[in-house]
């Protein structure tokens, strides 16, 4: 069959939607062509899925007219995490493993020249997006990355750690020159990882005196409120910001799965903060862009509390040197308390959509 279809997933702001990637081959001059709103490093793919499938010991296809489109076409696509599935749908295309077997999984993953694969970001993300629409997929990630993305309840997460650990699960019948040796077997269904202890924050009960600053930081906690600290340097402001997600509760599951989802996107999570609420504390001389996120694709930054329009509620910031701020930095940050749900768009992207709870 010299067409095959691959499911995987772009990330689109705090979203991860759905991508096909569709491969061709036919007769004719030999190339390889990529199509579909790809960036620079989607489209560099083509010289490490090619080297890849090389040096893994596998045919690739030269004498071939290769078309590789990523639908739907309209559709940002950015970073390597296209690798896997392009090198899976050419495989699959030219008959070296089953195309029919690739149907129930997602794939993510960049390959290096050797054939070894490297963690994305968003992985998390993408396991969450097919929890909220309870689609019922296999999802395939590099083995650094499947991890984060076991913690989604109910998720069916892979990991691998060569394209060919992936590639001996997809054989036609029958067919399996490719055993791997006892004990190199990188292909293994990834569980959630136990609770280690808790990580614990800064106590409030470490600070002496500043009676009426703990009770101002206990009702704010209790209450959900923004809280202004006034006083001269040294006065003990940020000792007591510092302290104050020690007194918020524990985090549900659904609020870690945001936040964590929000740390994903930008490649900072880290499975042993999993369930600990993050604390910021932007620099003064932060631009608007640096507190809200932006570029294109908008991505979020980690030093806001207004970096992920559904993180509002579930982590905490603090701004020293309030004053000091460029007037215009707060300026953009009242609209996503006060607006829900808020959109925000930006060039070569389409208006991305999130829900924010101003009572969270």
């Amino acid at each position: 069959m010299s067409l095959s279809l691959v499911q995987s997933r772009a990330l689109l702001g705090l979203e991860a939607a759905s991508v096909t990637v569709e491969v061709h081959l036919a007769n004719g001059l030999p190339s390889f062509t990529l199509v579909g709103l790809a960036d620079v490093e989607v489209k560099e793919a083509r010289e490490r899925v090619r080297s890849a499938i090389q040096n893994a010991g596998l045919e690739f296809p030269n004498n071939k007219r290769i078309t590789v489109n990523l639908a739907p076409a309209d559709l940002p696509k950015d970073s390597g995490r296209f690798d896997l599935p392009i090198a899976l749908g050419i495989l699959a295309a030219s008959g070296q493993i089953e195309a029919a077997r690739l149907a129930g999984h997602e794939f993510a993953g960049e390959l290096s020249l050797s054939g070894q694969l490297r963690p994305v970001r968003g992985a998390l993300a993408m396991a969450l997006a097919l929890h909220i629409s309870g689609v019922a997929t296999r999802l395939v990630l590099p083995a650094d990355s499947a991890q984060e993305a076991s913690l989604v309840p109910d998720a069916e997460v892979y990991g691998a750690r060569h394209l060919l650990d992936v590639v001996r699960q997809f054989l036609p019948p029958g067919d399996n020159p490719l055993q791997a040796d006892p004990g190199e077997d990188g292909w293994a269904k990834v569980l959630a990882a136990p609770a280690g202890p808790e990580l614990r924050h800064a106590d409030l009960a470490d600070v002496k005196g500043h009676a009426g600053a703990k009770r101002a930081l206990e009702i704010a906690a209790a209450g959900g409120h923004s809280l202004l600290m006034v006083g001269p340097p040294g006065s003990g402001k940020s000792m007591l910001a510092q302290r104050f997600a020690g007194l918020l509760p524990a985090m549900s599951v659904q609020e870690a799965l945001e936040s964590a989802a929000v740390a994903s996107l930008g490649g900072r999570f880290a499975v042993d903060r999993w369930m600990r609420r993050p604390t910021s504390s932007p620099h003064h001389t932060a631009s608007a862009v640096a507190m809200v996120g932006g570029g294109s694709p908008p991505r979020p930054v980690s030093s806001s509390k207004v970096v992920a329009l559904s993180n509002l509620g579930k982590s905490t910031s603090y701004a020293r040197r309030f004053q000091i701020y460029a007037g215009r930095v707060f300026k953009v940050a009242p609209a996503p308390v006060e607006r829900a749900p808020t959109a925000s768009s930006r060039r070569h992207c389409r208006p991305a959509v999130a829900s924010s709870d101003p009572t969270a």
